[in-house]
């Protein structure tokens, strides 16, 4: 059961109209008199009533911080600590960079770590480690990191961080080779609270499906679905998938089979793979109709419609192997407010339980107004 299907709950009763109630029925029964709107004793106990209000909203809102489903921020890392599952912090985006000499020397020339480079801006990438060019060479390539963790420094493409900012002699140029990646800000809330529901798993030494999934997400915070089995006797097959349906990077990968593959994770017998998740593509070709009644609306509609179809086709590759359902797309733009619809693709397609089903060709026409 997902931790989103309980029931909601209230320690206290913050209604202000049952509490005012209250106090004046209290009041009147113990004075013995009728407290009429206007009443200076009526007006003082609503001033009290307004504090009682505010101090059991208080009183509701920090009990719902020691539960799961409603802890957020620096409560929801004191939930964490129970089950010894940290944030994910934020990380640094890498690169690969080579550096060029503009001769080559006789001896190893030292690319000293923390050297920076940079796409031209306020972003600088470090040196990691360090190392030489060794002697007669013109070029060494070296892994760089970003200085500011986060996102920020993701997504430079190779050539653009080409300027050092620590000259070392003889170097003539710099420049990634690899678009920059891996940068990732701290773990929200909510992929949070999803790992400490899920934490139990890894306590087991059995090797179950939870466990595996429960490490595999500890790879990365943009892991949204991890899709564990076993191909044959001893082996364990892990298909991570990122967010909004991207595939994992060779980085992601890497790290995932890094954590299951541990010694202290992995059971002795099992031989461990990770690999992303495979495509089933599929097209989309439809023709829709708006009632003429609501002509007026149809631009809204037609937006709306569209913006039901992009919806659909996150929501049909954001979960490892979820086939292709047809009929979703249609009550999606049903409730867009379209009149009608005719679909011609995708058809009903059951998805492999290691896949993904991508949209290729997205074909959505509007056919007009209809009388009902």
């Amino acid at each position: 059961m997902s931790i989103y299907d309980l029931p909601d709950i209230e320690f206290v009763d913050t209604n202000p109209e049952e509490i005012k109630n209250s106090i004046i029925a209290v009041y009147e029964a113990v004075a013995g008199k009728k407290l009429y709107p206007g009443d200076p004793v009526r007006l003082f106990l609503m001033t009290i009533a307004d504090l009682i209000i505010q101090q059991r909203v208080l009183i509701n809102q920090s009990a719902k911080m020691n539960l799961l489903r409603y802890a957020t921020g620096d409560y929801l890392d004191q939930l964490g600590a129970l089950t010894e599952t940290p944030r994910l912090q934020a990380e640094s985006a890498t690169t690969t960079v080579r550096f060029t000499l503009s001769a080559p020397q006789p001896g190893a020339t030292l690319i000293p770590p923390g050297t920076r480079v940079t796409p031209g801006n306020e972003l600088y990438f470090t040196v990691v480690g360090g190392g030489d060019i060794p002697a007669g060479e013109t070029e060494g390539d070296f892994l760089c990191e970003c200085l500011e963790s986060g996102v920020v420094g993701n997504g430079y493409a190779p050539g653009q961080i080409n300027i050092l900012v620590d000259p070392i002699p003889y170097v003539a140029a710099v420049a990634n080779l690899t678009e920059s990646v891996g940068g990732n800000d701290i773990e929200s809330d909510d992929a949070y609270r999803e790992r400490i529901y899920i934490s139990p798993e890894r306590f087991s030494v059995a090797g179950p499906t939870g466990a595996y999934e429960y490490w595999a997400r500890t790879a990365s915070k943009d892991i949204s679905d991890v899709f564990v089995w076993s191909p044959s006797p001893g082996e364990v097959e892990i298909r991570p998938l990122l967010a909004e349906g991207q595939l994992p990077t060779q980085e992601v990968l890497g790290k995932v089979l890094t954590i299951c593959n541990a010694d202290h994770i992995r059971p002795l017998n099992d031989k461990v793979t990770v690999k992303a998740p495979e495509q089933t593509n599929y097209d989309i070709e439809i023709i829709y109709y708006i009632d003429s009644s609501r002509s007026a609306d149809a631009v809204t509609i037609r937006e709306a419609v569209s913006d039901a179809v992009e919806a659909y086709i996150m929501w049909q590759k954001s979960k490892i192997g979820r086939d292709i359902m047809p009929s979703e797309l249609i009550r999606r733009i049903m409730n867009a407010g379209a009149r009608r619809v005719d679909i011609m693709s995708p058809n009903y397609v059951e998805v492999a339980k290691t896949n993904i089903a991508i949209a290729e060709t997205v074909n959505v026409t509007y056919g007009g107004l209809e009388d009902d």
